[in-house]
Parts: C-alpha cells; sequence; structure tokens
C-alpha cells in the first residue's frame, strides 16, 4: 500500500464526488458534495482554509479528507469529512491516510500544536481508530460529535 494524499481539483473531483461509504455510515460523515461546498461557503469563517484531498493507493482514489485551519493559530488544525469508499474499507486505508495527514499537516505548519477533528457519538469504529492513533476526546461537543485532539509532539 502506498498512501497518497492529492489535492481534489478539476481533474479530480467527479472521480472524489463518486465516493460513498456504507449506508449504514452515512450519519457519520458530509458527502465528498457537502466537504467541497465548503471550500467555497467557508461556513467557519472567512480566517478558516479548506483545503480537499483525494486518498490514493498509488493512482487508485480510495478516499477523501479535508484539513482545515486558521494560519494564525497553533491549535485551529482539523480534519475533516474524512471517509474511505465502501469497496476499500476495511483494508487499513483510514489509518494510513490519517498517519500521512497528520505528517502533512506537522510538515507543513511549524506552528501547530494540535490537530482535532470530531467524531459521532455513535461512530465507536472510528472513535477506536483515532484513539489507536493518538487522539483523546477533548469532553467538547460539536453539534452531535466529540471533538478530539492529537498532540503534536516535535523535536526539540
Amino acid at each position: 500500500m502506498t498512501i497518497i494524499l492529492k489535492p481534489v481539483t478539476r481533474e479530480n473531483w467527479e472521480e472524489a464526488m463518486d465516493l460513498q461509504v456504507n449506508e449504514s455510515q452515512k450519519n457519520f460523515v458530509p458527502s465528498v458534495s457537502v466537504s467541497l461546498a465548503k471550500v467555497y461557503i467557508k461556513p467557519d469563517g472567512e480566517n478558516v482554509e479548506y483545503l480537499p484531498f483525494a486518498i490514493y493507493d498509488d493512482q487508485k482514489m480510495v478516499g477523501f479528507m479535508m484539513h482545515a485551519y486558521e494560519e494564525n493559530t497553533t491549535y485551529s488544525y482539523w480534519i475533516n469529512g474524512f471517509i474511505i469508499d465502501q469497496k476499500y474499507q476495511g483494508n487499513g486505508y483510514g489509518k494510513s491516510a490519517l498517519k500521512e495527514m497528520i505528517n502533512w499537516i506537522t510538515s507543513q505548519f511549524s506552528q501547530c500544536e494540535e490537530i482535532r477533528l470530531t467524531v459521532n457519538k455513535e461512530n465507536k469504529y472510528a472513535s477506536n481508530i483515532y484513539q489507536k492513533l493518538g487522539f483523546q476526546p477533548t469532553g467538547d461537543v460539536y453539534g452531535d460529535e466529540e471533538v478530539y485532539m492529537y498532540p503534536v509532539k516535535r523535536m526539540v
């Protein structure tokens, strides 16, 4: 497996829009179209930038995730809209893609001290994966979702 994050562009956006989770997971994550709309609409304010990524295993698109951030902060670095297509779930893509995104964020933003995401309270499978990778619940709730935080450890 070779996980690569590539920006969603005019060349691959239609393929990204075809990505689907299982029917039982549809209440847990927004569709790719909703995530892509956020890039333009900016529902979290003008200071938040949204970077949508397609997740590839070599040349095969297997998922989608978005990074949202406020550049002049140490804490406002989010992973959201994260899905692995139903055809590719259970193969380790989610865990590998999450690690890749953490590495990308920390290499791009030296001031980043924590990465956050939200998870639906009923999505125990995702909660377990996030916690195994070092994300911990903050106790905060956003809508129906719990906020998790990953502390960035940097070499001094």
